[in-house]
């Protein structure tokens, strides 16, 4: 080897070796085995044929499903998350460019002349020339200890970060949209009841107004019918209220004006999904949110790389390179040329402390996002410790409500008949028509529950998923009798 190329060895080696800074390692977690609400739930077999990602389909919904691909081509908060992540990699392709020269060019045409004296009433004399100039400069900041390099780390991991925000905001997105979706059907749900409990209402205070008239019945019966009825019709119409607005907000988050967005009520096609179930580890490389904030750990280790290299002097090469004469057919005449080469070094004495202050900052911001990574990952595995014992609760919740329906239905039926017999009063009638008509209502708010815990446990599990790297599916399990007991 010469020496000139045992000399670019050195270099070459230099600039990819040397680099200050602390080596980026991810922190540490306490993690649990497993979930402490996930005992009592049993495996069941994966849905491979739904596509990855697409957990909104296991609903069973054809609405849902197109609802979500609009929200995908169209919300405008997901758009913001889009852009964000492309401003985050253009700043990367900057801070890469710095690791090369900066190569220049000009050229420039100067016209010049001057004029001679000449006695009073003769012609002047002048003369006027063009001079042309072309040069070219390069300039290298040469990366001696890292601190372009760490950059492009730090950006790099920031980049990564806004991939992980923009899927995190679309998995944000694509809940509230089955979220409000399932709200909304359930929505439709209480309207269908309340619109044929009015109908029931209606007939029941005719029949009472008819016995009235025959003197069968007190006018305190008609007025209390009359209530009941009235009451039932203000709640339909509450329903109406809650449902437009539901409506409207999945308008939004499909990126449509309200005034331009229609969900005609359908039956009810929604149904209870197989939950994706991950073991806790799992949820440090699915879920976005957790993925982003262990990036900018990564981010904000290697700016503390950046701060560190400011105390070691920045090594700079130049050069030019350029042509000046005249006329433009001579200006590439060697006697025309001139050129130069240089380096430079440059180093801060005094900063009165401004650097120790700025790794003093760098580490602190370091800190800080290791412990927001941890905050978060704890968040996550509440997060679903949370949904897990609320569908097993819901479950057991809609088992006991499904009795209790079906005894506040008898109980009305049996209050009727004895009212017809003229047993009972109709207060107790109005009575026991209320507490039917609250048992159903308080089944389908179970119903609802349970499909919207099922909404927000797949989202906290970090969503679609293929039925290997998140681990199997899972069902509630039935209790045996000694666990319902406890």
């Amino acid at each position: 080897m010469t020496k000139r190329g045992a000399y670019a060895a050195l270099l070459i080696g230099l600039l990819s070796s040397c680099a200050v800074g602390p080596d980026y390692v991810r922190p540490t977690t306490d993690i649990p085995a497993s979930f402490k609400e996930q005992a009592g739930w049993k495996v069941a077999a994966p849905n491979d044929a739904a596509p990855r990602g697409a957990w909104w389909q296991d609903f069973n919904d054809p609405t849902l499903d197109n609802l979500q691909d609009r929200l995908l081509q169209t919300n405008q908060s997901l758009r913001v998350a889009e852009a964000n992540y492309r401003q985050a990699t253009a700043l990367t392709d900057q801070a890469q460019s710095q690791l090369f020269p900066t190569v220049g060019a000009s050229f420039d045409a100067t016209r010049s002349g001057t004029a001679n004296s000449a006695p009073t009433g003769a012609p002047s004399n002048s003369t006027a020339r063009t001079s042309y100039r072309a040069n070219a400069t390069a300039n290298w900041d040469i990366d001696l200890w890292g601190r372009i390099r760490r950059s492009i780390e730090a950006q790099d991991e920031s980049a990564l970060a806004s991939a992980a925000d923009l899927a995190n905001a679309r998995l944000s997105l694509q809940a509230q949209l089955a979220s409000a979706y399932v709200q909304l059907r359930f929505q439709d749900e209480f309207q269908r009841l309340l619109d044929t409990t009015v109908e029931a209402y209606a007939r029941s205070l005719q029949i009472t107004q008819n016995q009235y008239n025959v003197g069968l019945v007190a006018r305190s019966d008609v007025d209390q019918a009359e209530t009941q009825l009235a009451q039932t019709q203000a709640q339909a119409i509450a329903n109406q209220r809650s449902r437009a607005q539901l409506e409207h907000a999945i308008a939004v988050l499909v990126g449509t004006a309200p005034a331009d967005f229609t969900l005609k009520p359908t039956t009810m096609t929604l149904r209870m999904p197989p939950i994706p179930m991950a073991l806790p580890s799992t949820l440090l490389e699915r879920r976005p949110d957790v993925a982003s904030a262990e990036r900018r750990v990564a981010s904000a280790n290697a700016e503390i790389g950046v701060a560190i290299a400011a105390w070691f002097p920045d090594l700079s090469l130049s050069g030019s390179y350029g042509v000046s004469g005249s006329p433009i057919s001579k200006l590439f005449r060697a006697s025309n040329v001139a050129w130069s080469a240089g380096a430079s070094v440059a180093e801060t004495i005094f900063d009165a402390g401004a650097r120790s202050a700025r790794i003093d900052q760098a580490r602190a911001a370091y800190d800080g996002t290791v412990a927001q990574y941890r905050l978060t990952v704890l968040g996550a595995l509440a997060q679903v410790e949370d949904q897990l014992v609320a569908l097993d609760t819901l479950k057991r919740q809609g088992e006991a409500q499904a009795i209790a329906l079906r005894a506040a239905r008898s109980a009305e039926q049996s209050i009727i008949d004895q009212y017809r017999a003229g047993r009972v009063a109709y207060t107790s009638v109005v009575q026991a028509q209320a507490q039917a008509l609250q048992a159903e209502q308080s089944s389908i708010t179970v119903r609802q529950n349970q499909l919207l815990a099922a909404v927000v446990l797949i989202q906290a599990l970090g969503g679609g998923w293929d039925g290997t790297s998140a681990g199997a599916v899972v069902q509630p399990a039935a209790k045996t009798d000694a666990s319902a007991r406890k």
